[in-house]
């Protein structure tokens, strides 16, 4: 993949205007819809059971986020993914906090069991949480680095048959054949909550407009890290808040021309 590839999928999504259907958490639901608009994609968010399935009969992706879950929520999340599953549209999966308590990390669980999850998306120790694997999780941030991210993301995508992004201070993409390693990005996005919610949300636009995860990750990866680095150069030094507003005037600023330029990302 080269960056005129990835380049190509961000003009793709602010043509195509993709409809996101999230069912995510009340702590971002806002950031997300912004974030998403910012883009150039449409956000939807729809969560009764009595409404999911006919929502995603008219959306180009799914989005299952579980950073504040409950039984009902997670029946919702089941019916929109199975759904998705029999339409062919891509279920992006974001397992909040997986591994911070029993409940959660069963209904993460649960999900992969049930639904067929196009892209998996979230801390090392989310989705090491996700397989069975024991890492540290502090409420629904990452514990102190264990182990190989790379070797984690691999053995979880080849294990639960799906495309894995695991982020940290860089990001690892793969399908459990084929690996990226992904630098852009910049510190400032862990100290603005939502940020990796959104980014699944991303993920999501970037797959329901182009049917090679591997590429719509990759794309959407280095799309965002970009977004955040220019984001730090225009307001970084006055804070969070003020990233925060830069950062979502760059998801709608960042052009074609800047990821031909700046993405940072090699194959492994």
């Amino acid at each position: 993949m080269n960056r005129k590839d990835l380049s190509s999928i961000l003009q793709r999504v602010r043509e195509e205007n993709p409809l996101v259907h999230n069912i995510t958490n009340v702590v971002v639901t806002n950031f997300t819809a912004n974030g998403l608009l910012s883009l150039g994609a449409s956000p939807v968010m729809a969560y009764a059971p009595e409404e999911v399935a006919d929502m995603v009969r008219i959306s180009s992706a799914l989005v299952l986020n579980i950073g504040t879950l409950n039984w009902e929520v997670v029946g919702s999340m089941i019916l929109a993914g199975k759904t998705a599953n029999d339409l062919g549209i891509p279920v992006i999966f974001d397992p909040v906090g997986a591994g911070a308590t029993l409940f959660r990390t069963e209904m993460a669980q649960k999900i992969m069991e049930e639904v067929k999850v196009s892209v998996l998306r979230g801390n090392a120790a989310e989705v090491a949480n996700v397989l069975g694997e024991k890492r540290e999780i502090k409420g629904v941030d990452a514990g102190e680095h264990q182990g190989s991210n790379v070797e984690l993301a691999i053995s979880a995508a080849q294990k639960l048959n799906t495309t894995v992004v695991i982020t940290g201070k860089d990001d690892v993409l793969t399908d459990g054949e084929t690996t990226y390693l992904v630098s852009n990005g910049h510190s400032l996005l862990t100290k603005v909550t939502g940020t990796g919610c959104l980014l699944t949300s991303v993920i999501g636009a970037f797959a329901g407009v182009e049917k090679n995860l591997l590429l719509a990750g990759l794309s959407a990866l280095t799309f965002y890290g970009i977004a955040a680095e220019k984001a730090f150069e225009k307001a970084g030094n006055m804070g969070p808040g003020s990233f925060q507003i830069e950062f979502l005037n760059q998801l709608a600023l960042v052009s074609s021309e800047d990821i031909d330029q700046l993405a940072t990302f090699k194959q492994l």
